[in-house]
């Protein structure tokens, strides 16, 4: 039986903690009494580093307990990066502070102040970079299935499809959607993506035994509180735990806002994230990166260019209507990797199609031409979109901009992704991009419409420069 990651992960934290946090005292030592970094030590007040030990115990235990308070120790829950680093910063001023006081209160004149900020500051960037290794090292092994709660999810509407969406874009969660139960015949009997349709509600405990459920997530609208009822009392005879996520009068949870006044709820419609202001600075933030990405790669360009036209005839640029922001069409710009004639093509091999929905993609594309593999693999074949952006017809981070004759036929919660203007990148593309099935695709956008923000931006364009390096999904 393959071992949990939640176990054992936990204690390595624990231990690589104490480690670093006594591999930093030594070298804030070494710096404050060997370089004497910024400051000279007087001679009367140069003392071993023995002498430091009991308070580096101190620091450790101290340390320890305010990592924990942070919860440093429990994988179970989805922190990102930020928060991880935050709780790093929090417990060490706690820590650092606590033993300037003692410092301080001991009068014990030959302890330096100085030393531990050192410490702290190294504190911080050795755990933070533990943090780093491990949210890694928690991504891969989630991936490969170990470490994550295996979910069933009860009702297949806008509420159900939100909390999917959320989980395949959230993976530091540590949730796998296994299926779904609904008893629409028209949503039970197709699956959504990777996530199973497995028949309807009275299913129940049949789904949880076969599919060794850990926890149910009830998503049903408000007025069927009789059956989600019997639905949570069903689930725990199973011993599995069942939640409910309320829908709010059937509002979509990403469009919500809810506060309290002394303790009263407040719920309103949330406006869009990317409007007014947000939507200046996004629009603001593309022409900046966009323009300077011109320049950069205009040696490239004319050495894409040149290959192209010598490896096959035809124009070196490829146009082709797409579907914008609310589904306006504008024309895409792309470096052509085909055939000249590769569209009047396509109906022959619509046999051989491996996307999912109305996408078309096949890895070995037999009207690629030769430089047409290299630029498709290596995504230079999307260099001439920066036109388009600062045309202001797509942005840098956004969904995939789809074809015309692909929006023809999506469902009414697919439309939700074409709220926002297309991408030359998008949450889609570091999540795996072509691998993705269709429906894990539109999830994401629709995730990142009702998320947006200009951070979320920046670590998407991060996250985007190794999948092209390595070319993972591209074909």
């Amino acid at each position: 039986m393959k071992s949990d990651v939640r176990k054992w992960m936990p204690w390595v934290t624990l231990v690589s903690d104490v480690l670093l946090i006594n591999l930093a005292f030594p070298i804030a030592y070494w710096l404050r009494y060997d370089l004497q970094l910024f400051r000279s030590v007087d001679p009367a007040n140069n003392v071993p580093y023995s002498v430091y030990i009991p308070l580096v115990a101190i620091l450790t235990v101290v340390l320890l307990l305010a990592n924990r308070r942070e919860g440093a120790y429990d994988v179970r829950r989805g922190r990102s990066f930020f928060d991880e680093i935050y709780g790093v910063i929090n417990a060490m001023t706690t820590g650092i502070m606590l033993m300037v006081v003692l410092v301080f209160f001991w009068r014990r004149l030959f302890y330096s102040r100085v030393i531990f900020v050192y410490a702290g500051i190294l504190i911080v960037i050795l755990l933070g970079f533990a943090r780093i290794v491990r949210g890694i090292i928690m991504t891969r092994l989630r991936q490969a299935g170990n470490g994550v709660d295996r979910v069933l999810i009860i009702g297949a509407g806008e509420v159900g499809r939100t909390v999917m969406r959320n989980v395949i874009a959230q993976l530091e969660l540590g949730y796998r959607v296994i299926g779904f139960l609904d008893d629409d015949p028209l949503k039970n009997s197709s699956d959504i993506g990777p996530i199973r349709a497995l028949g309807p509600i009275e299913n129940l405990p049949q789904v949880i035994t076969a599919n060794d459920i850990d926890q149910v997530i009830i998503t049903l609208p408000w007025q069927y509180h009789r059956k989600i009822v019997r639905l949570v009392m069903e689930s725990q005879d199973a011993g599995v735990r069942a939640r409910v996520v309320p829908d709010l009068f059937q509002l979509s949870l990403g469009g919500v806002d809810a506060e309290a006044i002394n303790g009263i709820p407040l719920i309103s419609v949330k406006e869009s994230s990317l409007t007014g202001l947000n939507r200046a600075s996004k629009r603001a933030f593309d022409l900046i990166l966009a323009g300077l990405g011109m320049i950069v790669s205009a040696p490239i360009w004319l050495l894409v260019a040149l290959a192209i036209k010598l490896d096959s005839p035809g124009p070196v640029l490829f146009k082709q209507a797409r579907a914008g922001r609310d589904g306006k069409p504008f024309t895409v710009f792309k470096f052509r990797s085909m055939r000249q004639d590769a569209e009047a093509e396509l109906e022959q091999l619509l046999e051989q199609n491996e996307a999912s929905g109305p996408m078309f993609k096949i890895r070995e594309d037999p009207r690629r031409t030769r430089i047409g593999r290299i630029i498709r693999q290596t995504s230079l074949d999307e260099l001439p979109q920066l036109i388009n952006i600062l045309r202001g017809e797509m942005s840098l981070v956004g969904p995939r901009p789809a074809l015309l004759t692909e929006v023809a036929q999506y469902q009414d919660w697919h439309r939700k992704r074409l709220e926002v203007q297309p991408g030359l990148t998008g949450l889609w593309q570091v999540s795996g991009r072509s691998d993705l099935s269709f429906d894990e695709m539109v999830m994401l956008d629709i995730y990142y419409a009702e998320n947006w923000s200009l951070g979320m931006d920046i670590r998407i364009l991060w996250r985007t420069v190794p999948q092209i390096i390595f070319g993972d999904g591209a074909y």
